[in-house]
Parts: C-alpha cells; structure tokens; sequence
C-alpha cells in the first residue's frame, strides 16, 4: 500500500524528475507480491537511476538475489512460497553483507523486531511514500558502504586482541586464522567494540550508533545481535570473555590483557 498523498496511485508528483538521487551503478531487488507496489516500486527506481529486479515470491526472491547480488533488497514481510522473516534469514546464511530494508503492513513492533532480529537493516511500515523509500534506501546503503568511525573515523588499521582480528577496510574477522561470517551490523558491533576495549557501551548509544535510527523500546533487537555475535566468536557463548554484558547498562568489549 502507498500513500495516494505522493501523487497519482501512490506516485509523487515528481517521479519524472527523480534522477539526480543515485549513482547508475545502484541495483536493487525488490521482494513483493503486490503488482501495484511492485510495479511502483519499480517505475520509481528505475527512473532514478537504479537497476530494478523483481520477485513476486519469497523461494523466487532468495533466488534472484543470489543470482544477482544486488546491492540492496527491499523485502516484504508477508509473502506466498517463503515468508519475508525466512527470505532474510537465509540470505543473511548465504550473503552475510547484503543490505535489506523489510516492509510490513503491521504498525506492530512485534514485526518490526523480528525483522531487525533476523538481520534487516531498517523497515518501513505501510503504507509508505516512495520517496521515504529512497531516503531509507539512501540511509542504509550509506552505512554499509562505510565503516563505523571509530577515533577521529580515519584508523583502517585492522584491529587486533589475542586471536581475534578484524579489518575494517575488507571488513573481515578471523579468530586464530578461522574466518567468521558477520552480518553488516554484527560486523560494525564487533568493530566498535574491539575498537573501544573497556569502553561502557549503552544500548541506546548502539541503537542510535549501528542503527543511526532511535528505536525506542529495541532494546531487545541489539541484545539478539549480541547473542549471536558471541555465538560466532565465543569459545563459549555461554559464557562470553569478548563482548562482555554490563548488568542495567549495555556491553563492552574485555580489556584483559
């Protein structure tokens, strides 16, 4: 559903216009079994210079992307063959750095949750504007074509404690020469933390730090992404010695030597 304020079946009034947004490079996939939105979606991004490709299921969906490797996935959450909360889970298995935005028709946090839980970026409730889709296209892709600041933001140095090493610029982690698979935001949490050893961290600043959005009452999403970075990196997740928790607080990274 779109929102009909934008113009013509949910268009904004200056679609045509639309193109000083994005580099032509730009793909996006889009995962949506409505042809209205789909097809609206399409129109739009196409005309701002994106290369477009649509699946109108979720099986079809996992597909394309692994297919084409688009350089972000805009995800509806209640889909036909594969439900949108699977789509995500599995691409983040298969390509654990691609970008994806949910839509959900729910105004219910219990969704929205989720989403981020299994590794969505961002999510827009329906209905939409098109161009609040752009600016969270934008958004996101912003943050995951650069890295977290850390310091004065310009050290690409890798980061290395005990066995554990990350490097910021290829934005890899290895432990004892083992490669991790990370997700984007697990990556940018490990990297902060690393960064930081000893350093208190608030879950309201990690909202706002990874996210760059306030998710008011998330506490619960970063505390998901906590347990299953720890189940990547720990020797015993169970009980963690890197990403250590501070009781009423948030988390840290150790500072033992």
């Amino acid at each position: 559903m779109l929102d009909k304020q934008n113009g013509r079946d949910g268009l904004p009034h200056s679609v045509e216009a639309s193109g000083a947004a994005t580099a032509p490079a730009t793909s996006l996939l889009v995962i949506e079994d409505d042809e209205n939105i789909s097809a609206a979606l399409e129109e739009y991004f196409s005309r701002a210079g994106y290369t477009v490709t649509t699946a109108a299921d979720g099986l079809a969906g996992v597909e394309a992307a692994v297919k084409t490797r688009p350089d972000i996935v805009v995800l509806d959450l209640m889909l036909p063959k594969m439900d949108g909360l699977a789509v995500c889970k599995e691409l983040r298995q298969k390509i654990a750095q691609m970008p994806i935005i949910m839509l959900t028709a729910k105004d219910d946090v219990v969704d929205r949750v989720l989403g981020l839980e299994m590794g969505a970026d961002d999510y827009i409730t329906k209905p939409f504007s098109l161009r609040e889709v752009e600016a969270r296209i934008k958004s996101v892709l912003r943050r995951a074509r650069a890295s977290v600041s850390t310091g004065d933001g310009s050290d690409e140095t890798p980061i290395v404690r005990g066995n554990l090493r990350v490097d910021p610029v290829r934005r890899e982690v290895t432990i004892a020469d083992r490669h991790v698979d990370l997700t984007p935001k697990e990556f940018d949490l490990l990297r902060l933390f690393a960064s930081n050893p000893g350093r208190v961290f608030p879950r309201k600043y990690l909202l706002e730090k990874i996210w760059d959005y306030s998710y008011e009452g998330y506490d619960r999403t970063i505390d998901s992404h906590i347990n299953r970075l720890r189940a990547k990196i720990e020797y015993n997740p169970e009980n963690p010695q890197l990403v250590l928790t501070v009781w009423g607080i948030g988390y840290k990274f150790t500072d033992a030597e």
